[in-house]
């Protein structure tokens, strides 16, 4: 009879607890001081090893029936102890929605102005029709200088200019192409006119300074087909540059120049007055119908197909629409000039839309 008794003053004291714990914090408190490993209740439940046989089974169902009103208090408690705390936190912390929305990841990154000229022009030139094709940065001198009629006394094949790897045993040399015009090379040698396509990547020379460095990006172009002429080469091009820099209209010059997979061959400078600049010239590349012995070492008839091909730099590109005065820092991985003159990921350039809205 009196362990019924302290069984039922403990009951009573332990509901109590359960009743003033004022947070969770004290609610855990006291389900550890009743029911934890050496809790009130799991210390009686450990002498029932010393108790008689016949009062064992009494005083052990008795003990459970607290355990069991202990927890299911506490459970409850719980409960309304968690639905009190999240009303406090809605009256307390409130979230103004008309705020900008703090920056992340996908907002701090930046889009290197290179690739976000090179998406530019790609689109420009798909609008026309034009198809972009690659090959490898390590080229034969065959490819690189030999298929595009350039002779073996040239300045551009002389170690000074070009990146050449090691002679093999045979005695011929890879090196690192100078120009993407291997990829027309290779688009010639294995697809027959009509012939569209843009070649853009990285090329490589022996050059450094503030508007040259050693790894650059060209993009270069190519038609062939039966028909082309000089017409629509600086129609391309006019297009092309009224689109890239976006603007109604573009005056261009053609000076004439000498390349040797090109005849005729012209120097492209457009007029900086559609940038603001009037009265400037500025040179963007060069251009030029293909010559016939490049058409004849890639196995087309020079009397039946014709076409032409221009090339241009990426980097100066950019350079020239974004106001960026140096040409070393592209290249530079400071994540300030990055964040400065990079594009986010969101601006996506189209014809549509803008190219660089």
């Amino acid at each position: 009879m009196t362990t019924t008794v302290d069984l039922a003053a403990l009951e009573r004291e332990l509901l109590a607890d359960v009743d003033k714990a004022a947070d969770l914090g004290a609610l855990d408190a006291v389900r550890v001081a009743a029911l934890g490993k050496k809790g009130r209740v799991s210390e009686l439940m450990a002498k029932l090893g010393s108790l008689p046989a016949d009062e064992r089974k009494a005083f052990g169902a008795s003990v459970n029936a607290v355990k069991t009103k202990v927890s299911d208090a506490l459970d409850t408690r719980k409960i309304d102890l968690e639905k009190s705390a999240l009303a406090a936190r809605l009256a307390n912390e409130r979230s103004d929605v008309t705020l900008p929305v703090r920056p992340g990841p996908e907002s701090l990154g930046r889009i290197h102005p290179v690739s976000q000229v090179l998406d530019e022009v790609i689109e420009i030139f798909a609008d026309m029709g034009f198809k972009v094709a690659e090959g490898p940065d390590i080229e034969t001198d065959e490819m690189n200088f030999g298929k595009l009629n350039i002779p073996a006394e040239h300045p551009a094949r002389q170690e000074h200019d070009t990146f050449y790897f090691n002679p093999k045993p045979d005695g011929s040399r890879l090196l690192l192409r100078t120009h993407t015009s291997p990829v027309q090379i290779r688009t010639m040698v294995k697809q027959k006119p009509p012939i569209r396509i843009i070649a853009p990547g990285r090329v490589y020379r022996c050059d450094s300074d503030q508007t040259h460095t050693p790894m650059f990006h060209q993009i270069e172009g190519l038609v062939i087909d039966e028909t082309t002429h000089m017409g629509h080469l600086k129609w391309v091009l006019e297009e092309m540059c009224k689109a890239f820099f976006e603007v109604d209209a573009v005056t261009m010059r053609f000076r004439s120049s000498h390349f040797p997979f090109t005849e005729p061959s012209m120097e492209i400078d457009i007029d900086k007055g559609a940038l603001g600049k009037p009265g400037e010239w500025l040179e963007i590349g060069g251009c030029g119908m293909v010559h016939p012995n490049v058409l004849r070492n890639c196995g087309l008839d020079p009397e039946k197909y014709q076409g032409f091909a221009f090339g241009m730099g990426l980097d100066r590109m950019a350079m020239l629409k974004y106001g960026i005065p140096d040409l070393r820092p592209f290249f530079g991985g400071d994540l300030r000039w990055l964040r400065h003159y990079g594009f986010s990921i969101l601006d996506q350039p189209t014809l549509g839309g803008g190219l660089s809205s």
